[in-house]
């Protein structure tokens, strides 16, 4: 069985046969957690597919609350889409530096709850993509600015109310896209000073399992996807939320469930980082 919804990935030959076709606009999602001492602005500058721009998850973001890289408003995403260059008419690639497309996912997502539904992850990233051969640039894109306008898709978020209600009627499947060791309580938070645990009825799908790690971290197959969401104890039929640490790794296993047909997943955007620093949210261990 083949993708049903195979838009939302590009291939390495495909991006390299169409990078200069004028309704494309190129953006490089990396991201890395501090632990990583990697500044991903940086290395953009030093290396980075010719005609991308940098979208910055940190800065593209509320600025009016200290939880990291939460969506920002409607208006201020138009805002920021525009400056780098981004249209209603664009069809945008995103890409990532990490070995791994969680970031990019994160990105294609943030697209799609504004209104965007012309955006593709570029399948293996730049480490693929550097891999075959293809061509890298340290110089900075011109950039003219654009209309974008976004309209905000309320269904594909979920806010922390949102989820203390689902704690009681179980409209949604709960997805945990952390390690097990996070959400069993038995690893350590990477961001201090939060508990440990998960969030009660939480299902445990760790997003690594969604990827060919032997592939540049690749998506899987269609019937790979749909194996792995079900031996994990998941309708794919249901109403489905994913949370992970920060709302960044709870992207690939919305993008595995899009693919094979399942449009409609959201993700908790605070996750954990917002449930675990609080003193009043319920914790399964």
């Amino acid at each position: 069985m083949g993708y049903k919804n195979p838009d939302a990935l590009v291939t390495t030959d495909w991006f390299a046969a169409n990078i200069s076709a004028s309704n494309l606009s190129i953006i490089d999602a990396s991201f890395y957690l501090p632990a990583a001492h990697r500044d991903p602005k940086k290395e953009f500058h030093n290396c980075h597919i010719p005609g991308a721009t940098f979208f910055d998850i940190n800065e593209i973001a509320d600025t009016n609350t200290d939880l990291p890289h939460m969506l920002p408003t409607a208006d201020e995403f138009s805002k920021h889409a525009g400056s780098l260059g981004i249209s209603n008419d664009h069809h945008v690639i995103c890409y990532d530096s990490s070995g791994g497309p969680m970031a990019a996912m994160r990105v294609w997502w943030t697209f799609r709850v504004f209104g965007h539904d012309r955006v593709s992850v570029l399948s293996g990233g730049l480490p693929k993509w550097q891999k075959e051969g293809h061509p890298t640039s340290s110089t900075a894109r011109d950039i003219t600015e654009q209309q974008f306008t976004a309209k905000h898709n309320q269904n594909l978020v979920k806010n922390i109310e949102q989820i203390l209600e689902n704690i009681e009627n179980q409209h949604f499947q709960m997805v945990d896209a952390r390690s097990e060791g996070r959400y069993n309580g038995t690893e350590a938070e990477p961001r201090v000073g939060l508990r440990q645990g998960h969030i009660p009825g939480a299902i445990s799908l760790p997003f690594e399992r969604l990827l060919d790690t032997e592939n540049f971290m690749t998506m899987r197959s269609a019937d790979e996807i749909t194996s792995v969401i079900l031996g994990s104890g998941i309708n794919p039929e249901k109403p489905l939320i994913s949370s992970c640490g920060s709302g960044v790794t709870a992207a690939p296993l919305v993008m595995a469930l899009y693919l094979i047909g399942h449009t409609k997943a959201s993700i908790y955007d605070g996750s954990w980082a917002e449930w675990a620093a609080r003193s009043d949210t319920p914790i399964t261990i």
